[in-house]
């Protein structure tokens, strides 16, 4: 089960359930009248949830089904706490900004955070500008994963975490960017999963 959720296609998956509640299976017209959306949008909506395993049609009208594990329980709500560079650091993020669903697996006690990326030093890990990526918080990071690393002074910036001798390697994923050496680096959360908005 898979890559987190936009807000909206939560709400179509939601909506599904709640058809299915009544006792029928939603046809793509049904879905769009309730959410007041056009029917090919209803239905961009519905490969994607499918394409992430969320649900399966038969290709009949009124085929949709919920794939096991599906919703129930399985979603929370992940704050958008602001920005990270993948690129330059910028500063720290603060503002909570929106939220976005994930299933639960992405934040299993509840404290996940999102921060959009700014900027193209990851790109070769597939994490683009604009892309949301989904953060476990926690204070230390094996060598190699993906960081959330805040600098001295206190700016913010996503790369993979390296110690060398005396001193820690913030490792961009671009061949075209230099890597950034820092002597004190405090790590606020490793990246979990990157979710592009569809």
């Amino acid at each position: 089960m898979g890559d987190p959720l936009t807000k909206r296609q939560h709400r179509v998956l939601r909506t599904i359930e709640t058809i299915l509640d009544e006792g029928y299976s939603p046809s793509v017209r049904d879905i769009g009248g309730v959410l007041g959306l056009a029917p090919a949008t209803v239905q961009q909506h519905l490969d994607i949830l499918e394409r992430k395993g969320y649900i399966r049609r038969s290709g009949q009208a009124h085929g949709i089904e919920l794939l096991s594990g599906g919703m129930p329980g399985g979603v929370v709500s992940v704050p958008i706490l602001g920005e990270i560079a993948a690129g330059s650091p910028i500063e720290a993020y603060e503002a909570r900004l929106d939220t976005i669903a994930v299933t639960s697996e992405f934040s299993p006690h509840g404290s996940a955070y999102a921060l959009r990326v700014r900027g193209d030093s990851m790109v070769d890990d597939h994490i683009c500008d604009g892309d949301i990526v989904i953060v476990e918080p926690v204070e230390t990071v094996q060598d190699g994963e993906i960081g959330v690393a805040m600098l001295e002074d206190g700016s913010v910036t996503l790369k993979r975490v390296f110690r060398e001798q005396d001193r820690v390697r913030l490792q961009p994923a671009n061949a075209e960017m230099a890597p950034i050496y820092a002597d004190n680096v405090r790590i606020r959360g490793r990246a979990t999963s990157i979710m592009r908005r569809l």
